[in-house]
């Protein structure tokens, strides 16, 4: 059996779990109409590592699938260009930020009242503590 180019990519793992994830709320044939592919079957060629998701439809595909558009470009970067490729972009323009990372970064904004504080060894530890690390 031949092995399928993108098989062990991080978009295609992603997609393959957040399309079970929906199950309940949409087909994946929805997916597929919302994020704009005439073809239905496109979702599973992404999913099974045929082919690479277009770049362009990342914005349609993360509102399909209910998800950030920057954690999923994140994944179709590296999957488009390959992990260096996608950490030259990134180091050029910085790492994406999603939705739930602003939401910490308005926090510690709000209760540093704007002062900038410093990732110290200590609130280091405090955040690998809330995630049991």
């Amino acid at each position: 059996m031949t092995k399928k180019p993108h098989a062990d990519t991080g978009l295609a793992k992603y997609l393959e779990r957040r399309v079970l994830e929906l199950k309940s709320k949409k087909s994946q044939a929805e997916i597929a109409a919302q994020a704009g592919y005439v073809n239905q079957n496109m979702i599973t060629m992404i999913k099974q590592g045929s082919t690479k998701a277009a770049l362009d439809r990342i914005p349609a595909l993360a509102r399909a699938l209910e998800c950030d558009p920057a954690y999923l470009m994140r994944l179709a970067l590296e999957q488009a260009i390959g992990r260096t490729g996608a950490e030259a972009v990134i180091n050029v323009f910085g790492e994406p930020v999603t939705t739930n990372e602003r939401g910490w970064l308005q926090e510690i904004r709000e209760v540093s009242d704007n002062t900038d504080p410093r990732l110290t060894s200590r609130s280091q530890a405090a955040i690998r503590a809330i995630f049991g690390r």
